[in-house]
C-alpha cells in the first residue's frame, strides 16, 4: 500500500511540475486537442491493435480489434474536422485511413497469413500518424508508450 501511495505521489508531482510551465498558447493548444474526439477514440484502438503487434509480433489484439477499428475510422472520416486541419490533404489522409483500415478488417476476416496483416497493420498505423502529425503541427513525434 505504500508503495501504491509513493507511486501516486510521484505521479502528482510529475504531473504538476509538467503543468506548471505552460503558457497560454499551450493551453489554447491543449483544448484544442481536446476538440477532436474522432481522433482520440481511434488512437486508442489503434494503440491497443498496434502495441502488441509492435512490441511482440502478438496480432491476436489486431484482428479482435480490427473491424472495431474499420468502424471508427468511418465515424472519424465522416465527421467535422477542426479548422487548423481542415484541408483536402488531411480529408483525403482520413479517407485513406477508412478505406485501408476497411481493406484491414477484411484481410482479417479472409484468414490471410499472418505477416500480411502485419504488413497492413505497420502501413495503417504510419498513415494514422501522419494525421496525428498534421494536428500536432507536423513537428510533433508521438512516444509509443500507450
Amino acid at each position: 500500500m505504500k508503495n501504491l501511495a509513493k507511486i501516486v505521489a510521484i505521479g502528482c508531482l510529475c504531473f504538476m511540475a509538467a503543468c506548471s510551465g505552460k503558457t497560454k498558447t499551450d493551453e489554447t493548444t491543449n483544448t484544442e486537442s481536446a476538440d477532436w474526439k474522432e481522433m482520440d477514440s481511434f488512437h486508442m484502438i489503434m494503440a491497443e491493435a498496434f502495441h502488441p503487434f509492435k512490441d511482440s509480433s502478438n496480432l491476436a489484439p489486431a484482428k479482435k480489434l480490427a473491424e472495431e477499428m474499420a468502424l471508427e475510422a468511418e465515424k472519424w472520416s465522416a465527421a467535422s474536422l477542426p479548422s487548423k486541419v481542415d484541408n483536402q490533404e488531411v480529408k483525403a489522409s482520413l479517407e485513406k485511413l477508412k478505406v485501408d483500415t476497411r481493406a484491414l478488417a477484411d484481410l482479417i476476416k479472409s484468414g490471410a497469413d499472418d505477416q500480411s496483416v502485419g504488413a497492413s497493420l505497420n502501413s495503417l498505423h504510419d498513415s494514422f500518424h501522419g494525421i496525428m502529425e498534421a494536428w500536432h503541427g507536423g513537428g510533433e513525434k508521438h512516444e509509443h508508450d500507450h
